[in-house]
């Protein structure tokens, strides 16, 4: 009988794989029938061939990325209707439904329906496929006085999908959950749009693939309102970028959505520096805000003594009045630093043209004449730009941390210990924490340079044009700003997702950050600029906190900005972690005095946590990898050291493709098939936070842990002893 419904199954799988094909080879044609017509015409004309190409491509992208896992899913109605579920809405040329899009209010039922509220389901069936092949068939019985074995075919009982996926070996790159989303999960990926909606829960409870279904989810049933804004991802680090950055292709979202990490949130800076926590918790503060404005305020200076100025051989006096005058009228203008600047060069330069000319009262194009003499005048513009500089924020920052006088007059706010914290050469690479802080900067002073701005190329449009020079022979013989302004980079040539990337104030019409317990009170700041409807999904787990500056409550960080508005949804089932070392990880907290809930395991496995005693940690570490190995058939071994330990241990194992050597900051939102932890005594000491890290650590296995240490183990260890 399982066979027969097999068979019935494949042969409607193939009637979807062959529409799916037609429908590729259509896009493609139209694509390059649009390609092929000619480029001249009126801008009009080339900016819709522009937007179809964009539409054409975007469309043949989404059909090629849904090819695995096509169809995994039938619904039984009482109706006595069947309607299959997969990743995207299918119909024939008769306009006949193949398939419904997941995201559909019709694929609801899929993820809710229960024996007890059934919501018109008979049986829900899930399918496994492989390379277009039905695999295998799991069917649930919802209504029992409904089924009718005879008419509707027999039950078959399978592996259980979801057991299935929970089991398999890890690839090193995160998969989509859409066939086996459970309940509570959808109830978080179908929640309205507007308003901040936090994802809390335990490790291994799904947060990160339901905030990644949520923007797939969001795109497809808001698009008119966020597509052409797009959607900001936010994750901890590049490799977790890379571990989830196939999970929206293959759910047929991508153009619109912007992978980030907190470092690269300043467009054109890629802050990859490390510093110490108190460092980052410092940069963090809020204090930091009236830090960065006073350091503005600071280089807006008054004259204490006349200066004699050389304009063409005459000599002609910048009074300290005057320059106090147009300073005074400069911050009444309420204007950041760069156009406040215009204000103040352009109120000394009127009286200096007076002086110039020995007459207040001078002609339009005689005032013109005598100020281009004053801006050719070396003296003119050293002393001006002295007094009122234009400032990048890179520029201020640099300035700032480089000089203790600076950061005296400037961190006021903060104490003597903390501003030493922040002294550094000009020279030092940017820091994750540093962004914030380039942003913040970047509001106080507006657009560098902007006296001289005759309306050219923007910021956005000079950077795409920098990174098109890049790879092109005429790179070295123009610069982006020029290739900028005489040739435009024109915005429709470009997705939502490359425009957003490189304009600092691009606004998005949703925001999701994942591993959000980590980030201090000036990247929030930072991303509540990113999205002033404040529609965002913020996933986290208070837990396992690490940063000295992380968030502690959601409510507190949150009410600055969205009062009392933001909605808390807490997962409760823990998919990845076998109920064994979820227990450890509990009773490691439990030992350090945390009183913490260990959340409900879905599964447990047969391997028991190894505590391994050894001499040399480097050594100890080499030989449990190779156990390890020796054990894994298939799937992934991290081995988690201490900041301290890590270049040691990296030497001494050897490498190879299913092994990575991290520290648990590294490896926050990752999951493994085996674990390695190296010495949790010491990853515990290495930071105020230390149980939690090795909380996060213990938790990133979904099969394996092996405890390799030369001392002697945190409290909670001993109960697996």
């Amino acid at each position: 009988m399982a066979e027969t419904e097999r068979k019935a199954e494949q042969q409607h799988l193939d009637v979807l794989y062959a529409r799916l094909d037609e429908l590729r080879v259509r896009s493609e044609r139209a694509l390059q029938q649009v390609r092929r017509q000619p480029t001249a015409g009126t801008p009009g004309a080339r900016g819709e061939r522009e937007a179809f190409i964009a539409l054409h491509s975007t469309r043949l992208a989404q059909l090629r990325a849904v090819e695995d896992r096509l169809c995994f899913g039938r619904l039984d109605l009482l109706d006595g209707d069947r309607r299959y579920v997969g990743r995207v809405g299918l119909s024939d040329e008769d306009h006949r439904q193949l398939q419904v899009d997941w995201r559909a209010p019709a694929a609801e039922p899929f993820y809710r329906a229960t024996a007890v509220a059934p919501d018109g389901v008979v049986r829900r069936r899930q399918l496994a496929t492989r390379d277009r092949q039905v695999t295998g068939i799991e069917d649930e019985i919802l209504d029992l006085d409904a089924f009718d074995a005879e008419r509707d075919g027999p039950a078959v009982q399978g592996e259980g999908a979801l057991m299935v996926a929970l089991g398999a070996a890890r690839t090193g790159k995160m998969r989509d959950i859409v066939g086996t989303i459970q309940a509570e999960q959808d109830r978080v990926i179908r929640a309205p749009l507007n308003g901040v909606l936090v994802v809390q829960g335990a490790p291994g409870t799904g947060k990160t693939a339901v905030a990644l279904h949520r923007a797939a989810y969001l795109l497809y049933s808001y698009r008119d309102r966020i597509s052409s804004a797009g959607v900001l991802m936010v994750g901890p680090n590049e490799r977790f970028l890379r571990y989830i950055d196939a999970v929206l292709p293959a759910l047929g979202e991508a153009d619109a959505t912007v992978l980030a990490t907190p470092g690269r949130l300043y467009p054109g800076i890629d802050a990859t520096g490390a510093e110490e926590p108190a460092v980052a918790a410092v940069k963090g503060d809020l204090r930091m805000v009236r830090v960065l404005a006073q350091a503005v305020r600071d280089r807006q200076r008054l004259l204490p003594t006349q200066v004699l100025l050389d304009v063409e051989g005459q000599r002609i006096p910048l009074r300290p009045a005057d320059v106090r005058a147009a300073h005074d009228r400069a911050r009444r203008s309420n204007r950041p630093h760069n156009a406040a600047r215009v204000v103040f060069v352009k109120h000394l330069l009127g009286i200096l043209a007076g002086l110039l000319a020995g007459s207040r009262d001078l002609d339009p194009e005689d005032r013109a004449s005598r100020i281009g003499d004053l801006r050719a005048s070396r003296d003119v513009r050293r002393e001006l730009n002295g007094l009122w500089p234009p400032l990048s924020p890179e520029r201020l920052l640099r300035d700032l941390f480089a000089s203790p006088a600076r950061l005296e007059s400037a961190g006021r706010a903060l104490s003597r210990a903390e501003r030493a914290l922040l002294a550094r050469d000009r020279s030092a690479p940017w820091t994750p924490a540093d962004v914030p802080l380039l942003d913040e900067a970047a509001e106080l002073l507006g657009v560098e340079d902007a006296a001289g701005s005759g309306g050219g190329p923007s910021t956005a449009d000079v950077e795409v044009a920098r990174r098109t020079l890049e790879d092109s022979e005429a790179g070295g013989m123009v610069t982006a700003e020029d290739f900028a302004a005489r040739w435009g980079v024109e915005r429709s040539r470009r997705s939502v997702a490359e425009h957003a990337a490189v304009d600092r104030e691009w606004t998005y019409g949703h925001v999701v950050v994942d591993e959000a317990q980590e980030l201090g009170p000036m990247a929030w700041r930072l991303l509540m600029r990113r999205c002033p409807t404040r529609s965002m999904t913020i996933v986290g787990d208070l837990v396992q906190t690490g940063a000295l500056g992380g968030v502690s409550s959601w409510a507190d960080t949150l009410r600055p900005y969205v009062a009392e508005r933001a909605t808390i949804e807490t997962l409760t089932v823990n998919y990845r972690t076998p109920s064994q070392l979820m227990a450890l990880a509990v009773a490691v907290l439990h030992g350090a005095g945390l009183d913490v809930d260990e959340p409900t395991s879905a599964r447990t496995t047969p391997w028991p946590p190894v505590l391994t005693r050894v001499g040399s940690l480097p050594d100890g570490a080499r030989a449990a990898v190779a156990e390890e190995l020796d054990q894994l058939d298939a799937g992934t071994v991290v081995v988690l050291c201490p900041r301290s330990a890590r270049d040691a241990v990296a030497a001494a194992v050897p490498a190879a493709e299913p092994v990575s050597v991290l520290t648990v900051e590294q490896a926050k939102g990752l999951e493994f098939d085996a674990v390695v932890l190296v010495e949790p005594a010491a990853i515990v000491a290495e930071s105020p936070r230390g149980v939690n890290d090795l909380y996060v650590a213990i938790t990133r296995a979904t099969q394996r842990l092996r405890v390799v240490h030369t001392g002697s183990l945190p409290a909670g260890f001993q109960d697996t002893r």
